[in-house]
């Protein structure tokens, strides 16, 4: 078996022809997209792993500088296809620091921008835990987790009126009010959110087959996770409470009340608990919301930036030419630079934006918080066996949407 056009190769031979390359990927299930591995192995032991990414890649930072301001967030969106409003939420307060505006946004439009990344955030959590779960051969929680994965891509469909990328967050607060039977369909959320919650941890967080699995499995220390850059809760599994939340907080997040869950382990099992624990956290938050929404403005009362209400154009002419102007030529934007940085379902996600007063970016680049996790496959995995990297990137919860951009 010739091994001559591997980049692994040289090292092969220094273990005297007992090891071999394996490619995982890049269509495998559980590698949780289209990632590739380049594997050293001695029998079933990882003795050295290497990721090759970029089979997903798709230009989108790229493709968002030939867009208008408002347009750019349509493809960023798609970004990371498991969470989109965070994607949204960070490019907004980006541009909007940009344009000067970030103390104008209604409190109304902020209450329902942390709603909707809270419930995102859950979303996203869900199919983690659901497919996570089934990599370990427990297919039981994966339809307990989508099940009300689906009940929140209700309500983001019955406000931005799609369910995976509704555009519904806008520079200058969202696109429109909250509709009819929004909170009753979000109060029977929150009603069935803790036995659904209770059920997924009988199911998983005792079972003896999973604690096997994960517990002690690609550890990570506090110093190692600094070094690699990780954030989220693969960072928080190690004991460092880093919550960009927290640390820098934006969008009125000061005002609600949240732990920061953290475990000492860093291994797999403490990243599973972590995000558990993040899940009630989050809908904690969304209770806050819930109780503090009152009726008011949802946008930014600047027509030069926001469109204005569709019932104003029929009976205004000025009305009907600021909407004419904005669909056709957009807004422009002064010049500068900026970087933003929410806390998203993998860690802090951030923008760098760029503006040269034009109508369209000049520069958009990405913090994405899988990119800086995933890297940390090389030290994590070897030592291990083959199974076991199975668990450890379902551990760190990767989207290649937003490694390969």
């Amino acid at each position: 078996m010739s091994m001559t056009t591997s980049p692994l190769t040289p090292e092969i031979v220094s273990h005297e022809g007992s090891a071999m390359v394996l490619s995982m990927g890049p269509q495998h299930p559980s590698t949780h997209g289209v990632l590739q591995i380049m594997l050293e192995i001695e029998g079933e032991n990882i003795i050295k792993a290497e990721p090759e990414i970029g089979y997903l890649h798709t230009g989108i930072e790229k493709t968002a500088e030939n867009l208008f301001w408002s347009q750019a967030q349509t493809v960023i969106e798609r970004m990371d296809y498991l969470a989109p409003s965070s994607n949204a939420y960070c490019y907004c307060l980006a541009v909007e620091q940009l344009l000067g505006i970030t103390e104008r946004i209604p409190e109304r439009a902020r209450q329902i921008r942390v709603l909707q990344a809270e419930l995102t955030r859950i979303a996203s959590h869900c199919v983690w835990l659901g497919t996570h779960g089934i990599d370990l051969g427990a297919l039981s929680a994966f339809f307990y987790c989508f099940d009300m994965r689906e009940k929140i891509l209700d309500l983001q469909e019955a406000a931005g009126g799609a369910r995976m990328h509704p555009n519904y967050l806008r520079v200058g607060g969202v696109q429109a009010d909250l509709p009819s039977g929004f909170m009753e369909q979000l109060d029977a959320l929150i009603e069935m959110f803790p036995e659904r919650v209770r059920d997924l941890r009988k199911l998983l967080q005792a079972n003896p087959i999973l604690q096997d699995r994960l517990i002690d499995v690609g550890i990570m220390s506090q110093d190692e996770a600094q070094d690699w850059s990780i954030t989220g809760p693969s960072l928080r599994a190690t004991g460092i409470a880093y919550d960009v939340r927290r640390a820098f907080p934006y969008g009125g997040y000061e005002a609600y009340e949240f732990d920061i869950p953290t475990r000492t382990e860093g291994d797999s099992y403490a990243r599973f608990l972590v995000r558990l624990d993040e899940m009630e956290q989050s809908m904690r938050i969304v209770k806050q919301v819930r109780d503090a929404l009152r009726p008011g403005p949802i946008a930014i009362d600047d027509t030069k930036v926001m469109p204005p209400p569709k019932e104003t154009i029929a009976l205004s002419m000025e009305a009907l030419i600021h909407h004419f102007k904005i669909m056709t030529e957009g807004f422009r934007v002064p010049p500068g630079d900026v970087y933003q940085a929410v806390e998203g379902p993998r860690g802090e996600l951030g923008y760098y934006v760029v503006s040269d007063g034009g109508n369209r970016p000049y520069r958009v680049r990405t913090r994405p918080p899988s990119l800086y996790n995933l890297q940390a496959l090389k030290g994590l995995a070897p030592g291990n066996l083959i199974a076991d990297l199975v668990v450890i990137i379902g551990s760190l919860d990767p989207v290649f949407g937003e490694v390969d951009r």
